[in-house]
């Protein structure tokens, strides 16, 4: 996989949409590419979700139709090479658009119908934020441990005010944390993680390493 094409496989290898022989290189290449196991990661947590975003509706007639229709017409202009079957490069084209939308407006997925979770993806640091009706996890993942005689903690912020210290932790061997948010969600608009030093801080001494926008 050279350069240029450095995570183009990304978002199609979460949904299983690479032919066999392509999934074989982009794990090969997954083994020293730090950017495209990164954006693996993301592109897995979205498609995880997608499930719970909204509930499924039957396509419209002739969809199918016009999207290969579009698809043919794009070939011949679009590759020198000989192309892969229409079928697998329309799954790779919309898997590619699909999962960069959501990406673009943040990956928030809202409540559906059967009161699933909502999850939110933090704007800083690898996190996720999953929010039930009245209870909200952070799950922090690739988070190294705090340096020596420290630790890190979570911040709740309302509205404008200042954060407010809450939970202090720690992460596993695998980089890991799932953190429990305290208290009521009404007004919560951000939960931020800094590392402070061991026994927590009044306010943040530091830079946040996560920031998860509710509001």
């Amino acid at each position: 996989m050279s350069e240029r094409d450095c995570g183009n496989d990304a978002a199609a290898y979460a949904l299983g949409a690479l032919e066999p022989t392509e999934a074989e290189a982009f794990e090969r290449h997954l083994e020293s590419c730090a950017v495209c196991r990164d954006e693996l990661v993301a592109f897995s947590e979205v498609v995880a979700a997608l499930p719970l975003s909204a509930p499924s509706h039957p396509l419209p007639r002739g969809l199918r139709r016009r999207v290969l229709r579009s698809v043919r017409a794009e070939l011949p202009a679009k590759s020198s090479r000989r192309p892969r079957s229409i079928a697998t490069w329309t799954v790779r084209r919309i898997a590619v658009a699909a999962l960069a939308a959501s990406f673009a407006v943040g990956l928030t997925v809202g409540l559906n119908s059967a009161g699933g979770p909502r999850l939110v993806r933090a704007s800083v640091g690898q996190a996720t934020l999953r929010v039930s009706s009245d209870h909200a996890e952070l799950i922090v993942e690739h988070l190294p441990p705090p340096s020596n005689r420290r630790i890190y903690e979570m911040w709740l912020q309302r509205g404008s005010g200042p954060p407010q210290p809450s939970t202090l932790f720690s992460v596993n061997s695998a980089d890991h944390a799932d953190i429990g948010v305290p208290g009521e969600l009404k007004g919560l608009t951000r939960v931020l993680v800094t590392e402070e030093p061991a026994g927590g801080s009044s306010r943040p001494s530091g830079p946040p390493v996560i920031v998860a926008r509710l509001g």
